[in-house]
């Protein structure tokens, strides 16, 4: 039976990464503030053997007049390889590891300066050298210039398991190769021995988890708790303890994970502008909570959730779905503690009369 090449599927992205119908482009929502975002996709094959490569090319930056001009880097990509267990966040965690525009490469959150910076109609060539003794050597080209190792990654510690291509980026468009076409970049730059991932052998290429292939076999937990209840921190662990399920956790918190600067939290570059961010991530949740009702992956609904008809609205459009509700109800004493924690790290202050109304609902569970 013929095995289909490697492409990006539309269930191994952020929701808000649009995959063109080709399954070989793809882009940003960049209105409102999604231009805040990074975006990231992962193709649907990775390699375990052999010297392998593939291209991506910035092919527009998007338009986004509505970012302030203070705003750093508003067009950028990274590129590179990661697990598949790894989040989108490239380069941000153990075994991503990324070369951005800027300039610098980083995985597991750290930055270093490495080759040179790129952008529009760049075409950047990522090589994974499987050969290299003892470790597996990841480098870059940039239109067709090679850039040098970037990572050495230990074999032991890869145990087997294959690297993908990912990209992640900000309003930015961008075109991929695995070999399905002539090379986007200067052709003959290859270093000697590479071929495009599409063409390795069938049994050196590794196929990337599969999203759900019907509603019913889809999920979606809803988190009930009062604020600093610690939803964020068991969706969080939850996820972690279930790769299989690729679940994607819509809240607040997570989209502003998503708004990250070098790799750094953006509440703690931009004291004082808390109202702003959340008020964007807000937004930016309501339009997400409406894309995931129709495509077919697990979700986690990060909120409160303590109103029952909040709880029936909100699941409504999930219907066919597997629907369960998570309730997290710490003690008087625990919750404060974890307000004055978060109020600290975070600065969210959410109003004690709220809470008190909150606590003096009665936190039903979904009747639908």
């Amino acid at each position: 039976r013929a095995v289909p090449p490697p492409d990006v599927p539309t269930d191994n992205c952020d929701l808000h990464f649009k995959v063109a119908r080709d399954r070989y482009s793809g882009h940003p929502l960049t209105i409102e503030g999604f231009a805040y975002l990074w975006s990231g996709a992962r193709a649907t094959h990775g390699a375990t053997r052999g010297r392998v490569c593939f291209e991506i090319k910035v092919t527009e930056a998007l338009p986004v007049q509505h970012l302030p001009p203070s705003e750093p880097d508003p067009h950028v990509v990274r590129v590179g390889w990661s697990l598949d267990c790894c989040s989108t966040q490239l380069g941000e965690e153990p075994f991503s590891y990324g070369y951005g525009g800027t300039g610098r490469k980083s995985t597991e959150g750290k930055f270093q300066s490495y080759g040179e910076t790129f952008g529009e109609s760049d075409v950047i060539a990522c090589l994974a050298d499987f050969e290299a003794g003892d470790s597996v050597e990841l480098s870059f080209l940039k239109n067709g210039r090679w850039q040098g190792p970037a990572f050495r990654v230990p074999r032991s510690a890869l145990r087997g398991r294959a690297l993908f291509p990912h990209v992640l980026l900000k309003n930015c468009a961008v075109e991929f190769n695995f070999g399905q076409r002539a090379p986007l970049g200067t052709p003959g730059t290859l270093p000697p021995g590479y071929c495009f991932i599409q063409q390795l052998p069938p049994a050196h290429r590794e196929r990337g988890t599969r999203g759900p292939r019907s509603k019913a076999e889809c999920e979606i937990l809803m988190m009930v708790g009062l604020p600093a209840a610690g939803k964020t921190t068991w969706a969080v662990k939850h996820a972690a303890a279930n790769p299989d399920k690729k679940y994607n956790i819509l809240g607040t918190n997570a989209i502003m994970d998503k708004m990250r600067v070098m790799g750094l939290k953006r509440q703690r570059n931009y004291a004082g502008r808390w109202d702003v961010l959340i008020q964007q991530a807000t937004q930016c949740l309501n339009r997400l909570i409406q894309i995931a009702a129709r495509k077919r992956r697990n979700y986690i609904l990060d909120q409160t959730n303590v109103y029952g008809s909040a709880q029936r609205r909100k699941l409504r459009p999930f219907a066919g779905f597997r629907r369960r509700a998570v309730v997290i109800c710490p003690t008087d004493a625990e919750l404060r503690a974890r307000t004055r924690k978060r109020t600290d790290e975070e600065g969210k202050d959410v109003p004690e009369h709220a809470v008190l109304e909150m606590k003096g609902k009665k936190m039903g569970i979904f009747g639908v």
